[in-house]
């Protein structure tokens, strides 16, 4: 290829190119509402995604197994009872230090009647009936 003929070529692709590097009119309120749009329709997905792992979780189901937590009370900053339900019976389970004891042992309460959403009212209460009295 000659110069001459190079020059010609050129000559002829500057306008084109020159046409090429303009940057297209973008308005400013449609890129933001674009951008806005995709925040939304992302958050949303995850929003679903996590809902579904929740929702149809392999290591969850409606009934918690052998063992139900039936309720609770604090006793200090580290330390609780908590009642828990295995087949027929209930633990009375000490729980603190990193440690759990077991208390006490009772057969279930034939008029037990467990509330999945509400927690047990006067708990502490119905735990005194329970436990039978030890002399002295």
């Amino acid at each position: 290829m000659t110069p001459a003929r190079f020059a010609g070529l050129l000559s002829y692709l500057l306008p084109a190119v020159a046409l090429a590097a303009d940057p297209p009119a973008v308005s400013t309120g449609s890129a933001l509402l674009q951008g806005l749009v995709g925040l939304i329709i992302v958050l949303a997905a995850l929003a679903a995604f996590f809902w579904f792992l929740r929702r149809f979780s392999p290591g969850q189901s409606g009934a918690q197994g052998a063992v139900k937590v039936v309720g609770g009370v604090m006793l200090g900053p580290r330390e609780r009872l908590v009642v828990v339900e295995v087949g027929d019976t209930w633990l009375l389970l000490g729980v603190g230090g990193g440690q759990v004891n077991t208390l006490h042992t009772l057969p279930r309460p034939a008029n037990y009647t467990p509330s999945p959403h509400e927690p047990l009212p006067g708990f502490a209460d119905k735990l005194k009936d329970l436990i039978p009295r030890r002399p002295g």
